[in-house]
């Protein structure tokens, strides 16, 4: 039951709880995974309370509608995932197909897509319908654990759940390059800790003189992160500051950089939430091309210009 995660997914328990309740559950949701381990039994959990007459309250262990969900059977529900790097086209019209049909049991279908941030912009196409003009028989699932990379028209249009992270845990006393050793260098020497710092310093030089930037990364950037691997490094440091940007943007708690609060709420005051999930997009789009990209002082250029949307 919903209940048995309680202690360890209080807020969205709370959540999806108090909607299925009150019968007021969203006709859409974007889970962000957020390095939760049991994710997966967590949102069949709550497919089960959706589909189940009693709604999986009452720990009843031979529920017909439970059984077939936890088996597989369940005819209502359908499960898509990526096919290869991209989920296709042609997956999300024969879930069309599918759902088009009247349900065989109860009154509710339900669809999962895992890998959502693997949706291109056709594939989202074909389900953009569902989204807009939803139906109140079916609930669409959607899971991610790279909310920044889904495609803005899904996000806009899902209810967004985020998974507390019970992975990594960090004392607060614990200075923020310590934690980004931790989760990115994973060693503890004294020159890394002087590159996370360089790298700090660049996004909060950029964040206050942004185009000029492109005039002093020679000084700012290419003097300290000189190789791939340090770039794809650095990059990953980015990516965690601009999601503690968007953490205090939304007044949430701050995951790692808690010695620079100052510098991102002033970052956070300058940005709108949109343009920071856009950047953390920009940012991680182009991480991702790093091993192909043989010039990192054109990827650099690429990156300050991309930021300032003038690719």
């Amino acid at each position: 039951m919903l209940d048995d995660f309680q202690n360890s997914q209080p807020i969205v328990h709370r959540i999806l709880k108090k909607a299925i309740e009150k019968d007021e559950c969203s006709h859409a949701y974007l889970f962000e995974t957020n390095g939760y381990p049991n994710y997966q039994e967590f949102i069949l959990t709550f497919v089960k309370a959706l589909v189940c007459p009693d709604h999986h309250m009452n720990n009843q262990k031979e529920c017909k509608y439970c059984n077939l969900v936890d088996s597989g059977n369940f005819p209502e529900l359908k499960v898509i995932n990526p096919d290869g790097f991209w989920i296709k086209k042609s997956q999300l019209q024969s879930l069309q197909d599918e759902f088009n049909k009247k349900p065989i049991m109860g009154n509710k279908k339900v669809y999962i897509i895992n890998g959502a941030d693997k949706l291109n912009k056709q594939s989202a196409n074909s389900i953009l319908k569902f989204l807009e003009e939803p139906d109140n028989n079916i609930v669409a699932i959607l899971v991610t654990d790279n909310i920044y990379q889904v495609l803005t028209t899904i996000r806009s249009r899902c209810q967004i759940i985020s998974f507390k992270n019970t992975k990594l845990t960090f004392d607060s006393s614990i200075k923020c390059e310590e934690k980004i050793e931790k989760l990115v260098y994973q060693i503890n020497e004294e020159e890394n800790k002087e590159k996370i710092l360089k790298i700090i310093d660049f996004v909060n030089y950029y964040e206050a003189h942004h185009i000029d930037t492109l005039l002093y990364l020679s000084t700012l950037w290419h003097q300290y992160i000189k190789t791939k691997d340090e770039t794809e490094k650095s990059f990953e440091v980015i990516l965690l500051y601009y999601k503690d940007i968007l953490a205090s943007k939304l007044n949430r708690n701050i995951y790692i950089f808690n010695d620079k609060i100052n510098d991102m709420h002033k970052i956070a005051e300058k940005n709108t939430i949109e343009e920071i999930c856009n950047k953390i997009n920009i940012i991680m789009e182009l991480k991702q091309n790093i091993k192909y990209n043989a010039n990192l002082n054109l990827l650099m250029d690429k990156l300050i210009i991309n930021l300032e949307g003038r690719n």
